[in-house]
């Protein structure tokens, strides 16, 4: 079956609640409790007083099932989405964001992806009149911070680990999708990412071309366009994705019905390899070059950002 994007044919305004809830080492910092919105159920009130119709929303794997698929609390859940559909607001919602599941799985690990899946079913079941969905936000960023900065769980500091974190979130992003549609099938994947293009000096030439093919691989291995011609498949192949796993993606791509592209200020990089005129950054060590600075963009004097229009 065919998920054709619905035209809007007006504009309309859309609204996301901050949700992360990520690990470091043992610990989850839940931003729902930080920001007070889990104990304040009239903030929905307020978002619609706004002229929010549409809102990205959370109803997280770690929230609802933080020790056992077997044993689902919905009552956080069951309370706000009703309140969203009394108040005519569509939710868009998130299954995880930013995390990497409760603590019987993890992004790195192979019950991640099945585990999303039967977790999306479940959510499916409960609320078969949600039409959006959003399995994992920001595959490659979490990816990124997640498997290759070391910053969160399960803190990988390596292109193998990276690549690894992706594939099972973009595996688990269809899995659940494919799980959700059989309970609805007109249900839509609104998949984001943070776009973020990086700038550098011309002697990080290659590695500036390397981090701007990098940051398409989300939406490039979900539509299947991963390829053998593909800048980055021997970059894949090499720290240790199957061609097996990227030929499913080919023969059974999952192509985004709505495309959530997300910036930030510090989206946007600069790349220079003159350590001396950053004291105190750390140095990066990259695919084409052995050291250099990785700083936002907007912070270099003369660097021109591309924005929204990257």
């Amino acid at each position: 079956m065919n998920h054709v994007p619905t035209s809007l044919g007006q504009v309309e305004i859309w609204g996301g609640v901050e949700c992360t809830c990520r690990r470091v080492g043992e610990a989850y910092s839940d931003q729902l409790t930080r920001n007070g919105h889990r104990t304040r159920l009239d903030d929905l009130d307020r978002f619609a007083d706004l002229g929010l119709r549409t809102l990205r929303y959370p109803v997280l794997w770690e929230h609802v099932a933080p020790d056992s698929l077997d044993r689902p609390n919905w009552q956080w859940a069951d309370e706000r989405l009703g309140r969203l559909q009394a108040l005519a607001i569509e939710p868009i919602v998130g299954l995880v964001h930013h995390g990497s599941g409760p603590r019987y799985t993890a992004l790195d690990q192979p019950t991640f992806a099945p585990g999303l899946a039967r977790y999306a079913r479940l959510v499916a079941e409960r609320y078969p009149w949600v039409k959006y969905y959003t399995p994992v936000n920001e595959p490659l960023t979490t990816a990124r911070f997640s498997g290759l900065y070391g910053l969160w769980y399960p803190h990988g500091c390596d292109d193998r680990t990276f690549v690894r974190v992706l594939l099972n979130e973009l595996l688990a992003t269809k899995l659940a999708m494919l799980a959700i549609r059989e309970v609805n099938p007109a249900a839509q994947l609104v998949q984001t990412e943070d776009l973020g293009q990086a700038h550098g000096t011309p002697e990080l030439a290659a590695q500036v071309e390397f981090e701007n093919h990098r940051r398409w691989l989300t939406f490039d291995i979900l539509g299947g366009h991963v390829t053998p011609s593909h800048p980055l498949w021997g970059y894949l192949r090499t720290h240790g994705i199957s061609e097996a796993e990227l030929q499913d993606f080919i023969d059974q791509p999952l192509p985004p019905d709505v495309l959530g592209i997300n910036h930030y200020v510090t989206s946007e990089r600069y790349l220079d390899e003159r350590l001396a005129l950053y004291p105190g950054l750390p140095t990066t060590v990259g695919q084409c070059h052995q050291g250099y600075i990785d700083t936002e963009a907007v912070r270099v004097a003369g660097v021109e950002v591309a924005g929204l229009e990257n």
